[in-house]
């Protein structure tokens, strides 16, 4: 009995201490690398298991293990993962955690819709831009400039505010998708996008992803060059806020503020941001003036139920610059704006009696009430519906032809009114299928129509002008719409009889459906995607009409659309990972390229435009190391029968326009990004895009007169082989960042363009472009303040162009270099329209966070 009694005892003994090994204790503190200040609420898990715990106000935590050895994760939303070893019970000191270059963390509402890379294990080719980031190198700049750090992205400034242009892979921005929190915002009648509508979207701003190619999108958008997802603040898990003031050169200056109250105990949040901008603008009497506006309302009454409402919206007005020979440049400065009228009399005069010869009016606000249903462990819903109502015009400064007289502003509206619903279905299958399935919608009105929007000559107080009717009757104008955004959007001209030049309207509806399954197993993941939408157009004249008051509505047009893309990837080992992709979309044409003039009638163009025809292959690898992170994408676009639409600009019996078709694009190219960490406080990233983007096969070109009836034969356009312009087809950047003291950095970059050609006439190649580099810096310091270490104030310059690099950012003609060298600038030749680029430009800012 004894000896049982003993053989239990030891046994028992065993057990315990193998029991208290395998209970070993972690502690240790998470810290915020910007603040070096304590992180609360982070996750401390250890690996393999569910066993976890969460940091203390302090970033204090202890997790007792389930093993002797092993790993520990530690998270944070909107931070880089930090895995950790350990060996029996111990502590790991400070684990210091920086800001995510992805977006895997971050919690957001409507996250069903909003199409990011990091929900889907097949990957793509893609750059994240995070909140810090914006912040810091957004300063007074449109955000292409903020983007024009990643691979095949060249930014175009273009002259004045909000007017800057993106390429991507050599595509234009109507080429390129741009969804705010999965909402399309690309002009639904020709994709075009505006960036003084959008002003204030980089002060709420998220993140900001950068998907080249076919992307994660399951939309069936019009994406060619690839998809941008601008994803903005919805709730945030604590109160606080901000207050900034920046000013920069030329006499810019801009105020922002901004609150959130968190999440409150029965679950509602509410959060909003006000800010105002003013500046005389880089180019020669460009000014601009305009105001921010953000409201967010969240709700959040179960685990299982999530909304959000959303407003926000950017009125401004910003005079344009105007474009010019290059040797008109060279003449008088690359500051030079032709595009104005001096020695008139007005109060709304700016720059002392000098008047902008064209002026962007706008308001278009955007609200959206976005919906997470998480229906069970295996399924959720996520729904948004949206509308916009856009308000403005471009105000053009109008002349007597034979005088020279200022005579009065001409407005050209483009209003509209759109509504939409995205919603998405997924459904975990099993352990190795996931199943999403939605549907997109999209109701469109636009309102096109000329008026007077200032008298600024004292002598004129009405214009006469031409109905249009039948009958030839003559109508004197004596309503003035005015130039303030507010007003255009509160009294928008909805006289008839008040309008001239041109009045229609264009009902445009969109109904898609799309659908995706994944499967994903080991180091296997594969998913095959697709989409089918209709598009419908009708277009209303109130205008060209038999009798005043009535309108004639045209024939209604139907085009399908869909697309089909597919993928697989192969995770080697823990650092490498390998994918393919391929794609094809039928794309509808734009409603601008359905009819023969959208100021003249209703008539459809015969014969009629195709869709385009779009197919994408690409291939990746990508390499996770601790201190370096590598992607390495190739792709092959090809970009197949467009019809291009073009006029002689003449007016009357004397106006030509032109229909090219059959044209195919193809665009390929490697890129390389890499990011790398030498030293805790020291980061280097890099890219490298090598492109060939040329026109092959040869079009059709038809010209048809005035009323629509063709002129001549078909001419066989000869374009094989032409290089495609716009955007630089080599592209590299390498961008530092070095924390030299506590929250005290300094960063600067350095982006170099090469292998540019010119855009014009399809009839003659493009020509080659002299290549440029520039040089940007920026400094930040961080203050910690008062009692709370959330406290802060932050102070941060940028400075643009630090070297005052001359360069030609854009040239549009196709005449080649002259035998007179005096005759060409860096060889091209100085009669071919061009801009160029800003010079050194510079901003500064404190922002005090609370």
């Amino acid at each position: 009995m004894k000896k049982i009694t003993r053989l239990l005892f030891l046994a028992g003994a065993l057990m315990f201490t193998a029991f208290s090994m395998a209970q070993t204790v972690v502690t240790g503190t998470v810290m915020d690398a910007e603040m070096a200040a304590p992180l609360p609420g982070a996750n401390i898990v250890e690996k393999g298991t569910t066993n976890g715990v969460s940091s203390n106000f302090d970033g204090e935590f202890s997790i007792m293990t389930q093993s002797t050895e092993g790993e520990i994760v530690i998270s944070y939303v909107g931070y880089t993962k930090v895995v950790v070893k350990f060996s029996g019970s111990t502590s790991l000191g400070n684990i210091t955690l920086t800001p995510d270059n992805t977006l895997e963390e971050v919690v957001i509402i409507g996250s069903g819709i909003i199409d990011l890379a990091e929900d889907r294990k097949t990957p793509v080719a893609v750059s994240t831009i995070t909140a810090n980031q914006i912040r810091e190198k957004a300063g007074n700049s449109d955000l292409p400039e903020v983007l024009k750090q990643t691979p095949s992205v060249q930014s175009v400034q273009a002259g004045g505010f909000g007017d800057g242009q993106m390429f991507l892979r050599g595509f234009d921005q109507t080429n390129t998708a741009f969804l705010l929190n999965g909402q399309p915002i690309n002009g639904m009648e020709d994709g075009k996008m505006y960036w003084s509508n959008w002003s204030g979207v980089l002060d709420v701003a998220n993140a900001v992803q950068v998907q080249r190619g076919l992307g994660a999108s399951k939309l069936a958008i019009s994406s060619v060059g690839g998809t941008v997802n601008i994803v903005t603040k919805t709730i945030d898990r604590r109160e606080g806020g901000f207050f900034q003031q920046m000013v920069g050169n030329d006499n810019y200056i801009k105020s922002t503020a901004y609150y959130s109250t968190g999440v409150n105990e029965k679950g509602w949040s509410f959060g909003a941001l006000f800010g105002y901008w003013q500046g005389d603008g880089y180019v020669d009497y460009t000014q601009g003036q305009g105001q921010t506006y953000y409201i967010s309302v969240g709700y959040q009454p179960n685990d299982n139920h999530a909304l959000n409402f959303m407003l926000t919206g950017a009125p401004q007005w910003h005079a344009a610059a105007g474009s010019g020979s290059i040797q008109s440049f060279l003449d008088n400065g690359r500051r030079y704006n032709s595009w104005n009228f001096t020695g008139v009399d007005s109060d709304n005069n700016l720059h002392g009696g000098v008047y902008p010869g064209g002026r962007n009016i706008y308001h278009k606000p955007v609200a959206n009430l976005s919906w997470d249903w998480t229906i069970n462990d295996k399924s959720e819903l996520s729904t948004v519906l949206y509308g916009s109502m856009g308000r403005g015009s471009f105000a053009q400064a109008i002349t007597d032809r034979n005088t020279d007289e200022f005579l009065y502003v001409r407005g050209s509206n483009n209003n509209h009114n759109w509504y939409g619903l995205v919603t998405n279905y997924n459904n975990q299958l099993t352990e190795t299928l996931n199943f999403n399935v939605g549907a997109d919608v999209r109701l469109y009105n636009g309102i096109h129509f000329r008026d007077i929007r200032e008298f600024v000559n004292p002598n004129i107080n009405s214009v006469s002008a031409s109905s249009g009717y039948s009958g030839g009757e003559t109508y004197y104008l004596t309503e003035a719409g005015g130039i303030n955004p507010w007003n255009v959007f509160f009294n928008p001209n909805t006289d008839h009889l008040q309008r001239f030049g041109y009045d229609y309207e264009e009902q445009i509806n969109y109904a898609g459906i799309f659908t995706q399954l994944e499967y994903s197993k080991d180091n296997l993941s594969a998913f095959f995607q697709g989409a089918l939408s209709n598009q419908s157009h009708v277009r209303t004249e109130f205008l060209n009409v038999q009798e005043e008051g009535e309108s004639e509505e045209g024939d209604k047009v139907n085009n399908i659309g869909y697309n089909l893309k597919a993928g697989a990837a192969y995770t080697i080992t823990d650092m490498h990972k390998v994918f393919v992709n391929a794609g094809y979309y039928s794309r509808q044409p734009f409603h601008s390229f359905l009819y023969q003039s959208d100021r003249d009638g209703n008539e459809l163009l015969d014969p009629e435009v195709e869709n385009e025809e779009i197919t994408g292959l690409e291939a990746g690898y990508q390499f996770g190391g601790q201190r370096i992170q590598a992607n390495l994408n190739l792709y092959h676009t090809t970009w197949a029968n467009r019809t291009l639409l073009g006029s002689n600009g003449e007016e009357g019996d004397d106006f030509l326009s032109y229909q090219t078709y059959g044209v195919k694009q193809v665009h390929m190219g490697v890129e390389l990004e890499v990011f790398t960490q030498p030293f805790d406080n020291l980061r280097v990233n890099g890219f490298l895009s090598l492109g060939d983007w040329q026109f092959k096969d040869n079009g059709v070109q038809k010209t048809f007169d005035n009323n629509g009836d063709q002129v001549g034969e078909d001419i066989e356009v000869v374009i094989d082989g032409f290089n495609v312009g716009g955007a630089a087809q080599v592209t590299a950047g390498i961008n530092a960042s070095y924390e030299f003291l506590p929250r005290l950095s300094v960063d600067g970059a350095w982006n170099w363009y090469n292998d540019m050609y010119s855009t014009g006439s399809l009839t003659k190649a493009t020509i080659a472009m002299p290549s440029y580099d520039m040089v940007d810096a920026g400094l930040s310091y961080k203050m910690l303040v008062g009692k709370d270490d959330r406290n802060s104030l932050q102070f941060r310059v940028n400075i643009n162009n630090i070297f005052d690099e001359v360069y030609l950012e854009s040239v549009n003609g196709n005449t080649a270099a002259s035998s007179n060298p005096e005759e060409n600038y860096k060889g091209v030749n100085t009669s071919n329209t061009g801009r160029f680029g800003y010079g050194r430009t510079w901003n500064t800012s404190i922002r005090f966070n609370f």
